[in-house]
């Protein structure tokens, strides 16, 4: 049994709205995951990470152990960004060192960075299949968008919390550090080898991937170890870069 909203004092439906802030998110150290499928996940791989769990049904047997709060559909719509919100939000710790500049102790052999990814749902589609494929982390640039506004947070599809993420000016000096651990830089390129078999030939590897318009940065291109372009027809002028990170990711297991 949940314990009810009576048992915790309630905050203003206005506070969880201004959650959809990147500063009052910092402030309040927390962000929203909206949906019953997102929010069984985080449940049940980061179990402590969930402070609150909102709801406009009787809170679901896996929430059972939160502070629970009911609220009505109209409720929900004014808190959340989506149309047609899902009937359940949690309210959810932010990671502490997502926004710092350190890598974790083990990063892993399979990382990825994304420099200049502005479009939320792409943000979102890449980390999720990080996830999916077994990557450590994600490196990103401060130009990528925030990982975690609504939209990036609600295209993870609860995976947000299943890898490490550092968002940083100081990406290059991650990617090198990582580099000088062994980790072999692939990026992609429109003027690369269309070779592919040296992303799973690679013991570490820290998988680049540019801006939707302009691609990776001259800096990235140069550090990198190999330079892949993804063979296409000629009908088509490029990938996104989330079906460009998915392929890469695929061929890197």
């Amino acid at each position: 049994m949940a314990y009810k909203s009576e048992d915790t004092p309630l905050k203003p439906l206005k506070w969880y709205k201004s959650l959809a802030g990147k500063k009052e998110r910092l402030e309040a150290g927390a962000f929203l995951v909206e949906g019953e499928r997102a929010v069984r996940q985080i449940a049940g791989n980061n179990p402590d990470a969930i402070l609150e769990v909102l709801s406009t049904d009787e809170a679901p047997s896996f929430c059972g152990i939160y502070p629970y709060r009911h609220i009505t559909g109209e409720q929900l719509r004014s808190i959340t960004s989506t149309t047609t919100p899902q009937g359940i939000i949690a309210v959810v710790s932010i990671p502490t060192e997502i926004y710092s500049n350190v890598l974790p102790g083990n990063p892993g052999s399979r990382i990825l960075l994304l420099e200049g990814v502005q479009d939320p749902g792409n943000v979102g589609s890449l980390i999720r299949t990080a996830v999916a494929f077994g990557f450590s982390g994600v490196i990103m640039s401060q130009k990528c968008a925030d990982p975690l506004s609504p939209k990036v947070v609600q295209s993870t599809a609860g995976t947000i919390l299943s890898l490490w993420i550092r968002r940083t000016n100081d990406y290059l000096s991650l990617a090198r550090s990582l580099q000088n651990r062994g980790h072999s830089i692939v990026s992609t390129s429109l003027d690369g080898e269309e070779d592919p078999s040296y992303l799973h030939k690679a013991d570490k590897l820290l998988l680049a991937l540019g801006n939707e318009a302009s691609g990776l940065s001259r800096d990235i291109l140069e550090l990198a170890d190999y330079r892949l372009k993804i063979a296409i027809k000629d009908k088509a002028e490029s990938l996104n870069v989330a079906a460009c990170g998915a392929i890469c990711m695929y061929l890197s297991r």
